[in-house]
């Protein structure tokens, strides 16, 4: 597989194309940014350790039947994966209330909620990703009924697969957010990345932040957090 030049550069990915038009390689960055780019940094190592956790779940979405981009991991860095046309809605599932939840409607942090929410941000920097619901997206013709539909069952499916894959490395999955792209037959399949960029994970007993959230927030320790979170993940990570 050639790689050829750069064709997209964003806050934590550079994708390239390759001599096969319905294949594209992504390159994992190092680089770190919050608050829609406002705050910018370098965390070591994160691009591998996003790398290679992604892809590690992306195999267990496929194994229960979600489709994904992945094809095939090519360095600790790279991977190659299907050509997709992003869906511009970044999908957020919520198991607890936690970050911008939290601030928008003046909860504390930490309430567990009876059943997972939903919710839509339409994917655009310059707006700074606001929330939107599926008649906007609909009206804006971002997406049709059916493939929201599609989306929103997927994105359920894959809380039920990260919440006990988590818990059995002794993390509770508070919330995180997801990209679906279409593929050139229009088929709906999981894209980007599942990462502690992408989650807020919590130690299930001390419930210490093992994410992006240290970055966020100043907390001080993130590269021991990712480095904690990929050593549990191989830990149980047998496949």
């Amino acid at each position: 597989m050639e790689k050829l030049e750069q064709i997209y550069e964003g806050k934590a990915k550079k994708v390239f194309k390759t001599d096969d038009p319905e294949l594209f390689i992504v390159d994992y960055k190092d680089d770190a940014t919050a608050f829609n780019g406002l705050k910018k940094g370098t965390i070591v190592g994160k691009g591998v350790i996003n790398n290679q956790m992604t892809n590690r779940l992306m195999v267990r979405m496929e194994k229960a039947g979600i489709p994904t981009h992945f094809v095939k991991e090519l360095s600790e860095r790279e991977t190659l994966v299907k050509k997709v046309s992003i869906v511009p809605l970044e999908v957020i599932i919520r198991n607890i209330s936690a970050g911008s939840f939290a601030k928008r409607y003046g909860v504390e942090e930490g309430i567990v909620f009876d059943q997972p929410t939903i919710e839509f941000s339409y994917k655009n920097d310059d707006l700074g990703d606001p929330l939107i619901n599926r008649y906007h997206a609909l009206a804006l013709k971002l997406a049709t009924a059916q493939e929201i539909d599609t989306i929103e069952k997927y994105a359920f499916a894959v809380n039920d697969v990260l919440k006990a894959f988590w818990s059995e490395c002794g993390v509770t999955l508070v919330d995180f957010k997801l990209e679906f792209g279409r593929l050139s037959d229009g088929t709906i399949v999981l894209a980007d990345e599942i990462s502690p960029d992408t989650c807020r994970l919590w130690d299930s007993k001390t419930h210490e932040k093992l994410d992006k959230d240290r970055f966020r927030r100043d907390l001080g320790g993130v590269e021991d957090a990712y480095a904690e979170i990929m050593n549990r993940l191989l830990a149980h990570d047998a496949d």
